[in-house]
């Protein structure tokens, strides 16, 4: 089986590496960075997962390259670990390089910001091409050293994944089959791809967190950080207080759109509920959202995206992040969008979002035109 992955930061350098742990997986992975080609073509091929108990995993990468064409040639699955806002432009540049002559399943590991909408957009005409999505990262990853390296964190106990509804019911058990023969956790393919778009994650919790830290009458308000800060384990309580009314809404939205579009969504939980399921034993204190971000050893040592003050001392918030290009741009957009074709209000991921649109003060708004001009209204 031959996997490309398009994009080599910290989820795609891991997942490179986990695959080569199987016999018969050609791992290709497409990358934007000639600089990351150039040390693969110099003989660096040797790529390692460190992982949290110390010992590390190698997997020798069979191709690292810039062109579509080598990287997608006869590939079998392609994951896309790209962030939202990088995937229109990647999903039109590997169109036309994808394989004719045979089914190609391409996904997008996480899922989220309507990937199955967009890919649908990209790949109208190529019936032989199979969208899926995953719900979440099989596992966190961090302290990325790109070509050479990356730290593994918490893994999930349970994998789950979707297609797009235009897909026939036997591609079903044939992504179940790909996956689990990629990942050590056990795969569930969801019976909608909506399930993965409503999932709560970091469209919520990333600006919550943000407006906790930096938002009106935050501690970090109107002076810089003195030290750098995790998101999780530093997470003040009136950040995880408005995640919670973020994923209340969440929750409202999935209500509306069980009954509109008469479709199941139970595996849409409350946030504090997946975080359990997908941690378990690695939550020190599950018994508020606040002790469970803040406890998960899991999410230990991921630091908020800081850069140093250009205004004089201390750290500053990063504008670069993806918090605001992927999660606000995109994910909150997207979750604003739905609010309105299900005319469901959504306060707190409005306030939020138009909080971080001014702190940001110059966010790129990408066009969500890729949400289906039918959805949800022509329902009902």
């Amino acid at each position: 089986m031959k996997v490309t992955i398009c994009g080599a930061g910290r989820t795609g350098h891991l997942n490179a590496v986990l695959f080569k742990q199987n016999d018969g997986v050609d791992v290709s992975v497409l990358t934007s960075s000639a600089e990351l080609a150039d040390k693969w073509s110099s003989g660096e091929r040797v790529w390692r997962a460190n992982l949290p108990e110390g010992s590390v995993l190698t997997g020798r990468i069979d191709h690292v390259g810039t062109d579509p064409q080598a990287a997608l040639a006869d590939a079998d699955l392609v994951v896309v670990t790209q962030p939202a806002q990088a995937r229109p432009a990647l999903l039109q540049q590997i169109a036309p390089h994808l394989p004719g002559n045979k089914r190609v399943f391409v996904g997008a590991v996480p899922g989220f910001c309507g990937f199955d909408w967009l890919a649908e957009a990209a790949f109208a005409d190529r019936e032989n091409v199979v969208i899926w999505g995953m719900k979440d990262v099989p596992h966190t990853a961090h302290n990325l050293l790109a070509g050479s390296e990356v730290r593994m964190g918490g893994a999930k106990a349970q994998l789950y994944a979707a297609l797009h509804r235009r897909e026939v019911a036997a591609a079903k058990q044939e992504l179940s089959d790909m996956l689990g023969r990629l990942y050590e956790a056990p795969i569930i393919i969801l019976d909608d791809y909506l399930e993965i778009t409503l999932t709560p994650g970091n469209a919520l919790m990333h600006p919550a967190v943000l407006y906790g830290l930096v938002g009106p009458g935050a501690p970090w308000e109107e002076q810089p950080f003195d030290e750098p800060i995790c998101w999780w384990s530093d997470c003040p309580r009136s950040g995880a207080e408005m995640l919670e009314a973020c994923d209340a809404e969440n929750q409202a939205l999935k209500h509306a759109a069980e009954k509109r579009l008469k479709v199941d969504l139970a595996s849409v939980k409350p946030l504090r509920q997946e975080l359990i399921e997908a941690y378990g034993d690695q939550i020190g204190d599950d018994s508020t959202m606040y002790s469970l971000l803040r406890t998960n050893s899991a999410y230990a040592g991921i630091r908020a995206p800081l850069v140093a003050n250009p205004d004089g001392p201390g750290l500053v918030i990063d504008r670069e992040s993806r918090a605001f290009h992927e999660d606000i741009a995109f994910g909150q957009a997207l979750l604003l969008e739905i609010g309105k074709r299900l005319n469901v209000p959504v306060p707190a991921i409005e306030t939020t979002y138009r909080w971080a649109r001014a702190y940001h003060g110059n966010l790129p708004q990408p066009p969500l035109n890729f949400v289906p001009v039918k959805w949800a209204e022509a329902i009902g």
